[in-house]
């Protein structure tokens, strides 16, 4: 199935130079000798590479700073520091502290906006080497380190433990600021989001002096570091210090047994990939089809529902890519499976009058789950932009996306809507940082594009998109009985810009709805020199 993806259809270790290596020699021992880690149990791993320091006079900077998903933004600091310890991670931080330099941190490099590629940034914290998952007899948790793939995270706890975390749907994507956003997935319907799972941080701060150290953070209710966890449930990266480590258990788990202290990952995964060709498409139909969509999301988005492991992304694909696209799947090792997706399938497309084209699959779920690799095939310019329906489209919102997406224009255009609910909603809004618990669909809007003279054809297509779509609460999605803000893994500027978000609520409100003054007072405690932000970053209290 790969592709079919959300970009998809749009394309169908020398040093050299002025690398720096520092190594960190063991106490006690000869200064040739290198330190060694300890293993999950206790046992040796081999030689620690030492901290890794690249100028711009080295081969591999480009290769660094040029691994951020948005081609929109290339950064140009003074130095990118290759970590792989906590320790490492406290000591290029000093250094560039030491050195002036406004810090960014990147894990997977997978974020939309150019906070780590700001020209303000003159030192990044390269996180992709810290990348082990094991299990922590000791906390009695899986222990993950940011740099780690979402991919690899699966493999290693779905292998060697039989378990899985609620998270993303591309592999490639990294752990480190898709748990800090919350994050969610096909099974967050069935076990909630990522950060619900989320049972401890171990973080590099920097203190008022201006010095960095690590904390360790659980959800404990007597650890008198809670609120440092709690913000990391859904706070957002690049906002209180540097993840090092997460520890993941479901809340309530007990016992021992690894296998029993995260989600079972399904047997196999039932796949249905549903087409309707935009030449089929007309108003009526396509309206009558996102109503349908809708109302069913809403009769099925409570706890309990049978449908709790049917998760389904719905491509509203642009007319230029030739049709829309319907990705289902669910258990396969459910009874009923099978009925059950058809039976959505029919509730999505009953009335419309266009028959779709249907293709049926089953793999084994691992397989399933890293084939899901996408690739922007050159098209790596794009903008995006998110919200949450706690209510199905209205009329007008529905004619609006038929306006945009259906006119001839070259811009390859996309409004994806995911499931969402069920499981999610059975916590709190105050629980976790991640706010938004009363949504029945994720929204995420883009523009992709790859040759830089369309930059304002294909901005000012995205953004006039959303502000119509939203056009009643100010051009954004105002938490209100219909809409409940946004997703802060889709960052988006332009909600801080009064230009294009007229509403009158700030843009801290939309990602984080009444949890932001909490999560101010975490950044005050954590951060009170604000070395860690962004263009929307929690901010320091007045």
């Amino acid at each position: 199935m790969n592709e079919f993806t959300r970009r998809g259809f749009l394309g169908s270790a020398a040093a050299v130079g002025g690398a720096t290596v520092v190594t960190t020699a063991v106490p006690g021992a000869g200064t040739a000798e290198a330190a060694v880690p300890e293993a999950a149990e206790g046992g040796a791993c081999g030689a620690r590479t030492g901290l890794v320091q690249v100028d711009r006079t080295d081969r591999r900077y480009q290769d660094l700073v040029s691994r951020g998903f948005n081609g929109r933004f290339r950064g140009k600091p003074d130095a990118v520091y290759v970590v792989h310890t906590a320790d490492q991670v406290v000591d290029a931080v000093n250094r560039a502290l030491d050195a002036g330099r406004r810090i960014a941190v990147r894990s997977g490099g997978h974020c939309f906006e150019g906070f780590v590629d700001d020209p303000a940034v003159r030192a990044v914290i390269d996180m992709s080497e810290m990348r082990q998952v094991f299990y922590d007899s000791a906390k009695r948790a899986f222990a993950v380190e940011p740099g780690a793939t979402l991919g690899e995270a699966y493999r290693t706890l779905y292998l060697d433990w039989g378990v899985t975390i609620p998270a993303g749907v591309c592999p490639q994507v990294g752990v480190g600021g898709h748990v800090l956003g919350g994050g969610y997935g096909p099974l967050s319907r069935r076990d909630g989001v990522v950060a619900d799972h989320l049972y401890a941080v171990e973080v590099v701060v920097v203190d008022a002096s201006g010095r960095a150290r690590k904390v360790v953070a659980t959800s404990a209710a007597g650890d008198p570091n809670r609120e440092l966890w709690w913000a990391h449930t859904g706070g957002g990266g690049g906002n209180f210090g540097i993840v090092t480590r997460y520890w993941f258990r479901t809340p309530g788990a007990t016992g021992s047994d690894p296998s029993g202290l995260l989600p079972k990952a399904p047997k196999s995964t039932l796949r249905h990939i549903v087409t309707w060709e935009w030449s089929a498409l007309t108003e009526k139909a396509f309206t009558r089809i996102i109503d349908n969509h809708g109302a069913w999301h809403q009769r099925n988005s409570a706890a309990d529902t049978p449908y709790a492991s049917l998760h389904s992304v719905f491509y509203l694909n642009s007319k230029a890519a030739g049709q829309i696209l319907l990705d289902i799947q669910i258990d396969g090792g459910l009874d009923g499976a099978e009925g059950l997706l058809n039976d959505f399938v029919a509730a999505i497309n009953e009335g419309t009058g266009v028959e779709p084209a249907v293709q049926r699959s089953t793999e084994p779920w691992l397989r399933a789950t890293l084939a899901n690799k996408f690739d922007t095939g050159g098209f790596d310019r794009t903008k995006s932009k998110g919200a949450y329906l706690r209510k199905p489209w209205t009329a007008a919102q529905a004619a609006t996306l038929y306006r945009y997406l259906s006119a001839d224009t070259q811009v390859w255009g996309e409004v994806s809507l995911y499931s969402y609910g069920a499981k999610v909603n059975s916590v709190p809004e105050t629980a976790t940082a991640t706010a938004q618990r009363d949504s029945i669909i994720k929204v995420w809007m883009s523009a992709t594009w790859m040759d830089p003279t369309q930059d304002d054809a294909n901005l000012a297509w995205i953004r006039e998109i959303y502000r119509d779509v939203f056009a009643t609460t100010g051009g954004v999605p105002v938490p209100d009985d219909r809409t409940e803000g946004t997703f802060i893994n889709y960052p988006d500027i332009d909600l801080a810009d009064p230009a294009w978000n007229t509403s009158g609520v700030p843009w801290h409100t939309l990602y984080y709805k009444g949890n932001y003054p909490r999560l101010q007072k975490v950044k005050a405690r954590w951060d009170p020199k604000n070395v860690f932000r962004h263009a929307l970053s929690v901010r320091l209290p007045d």
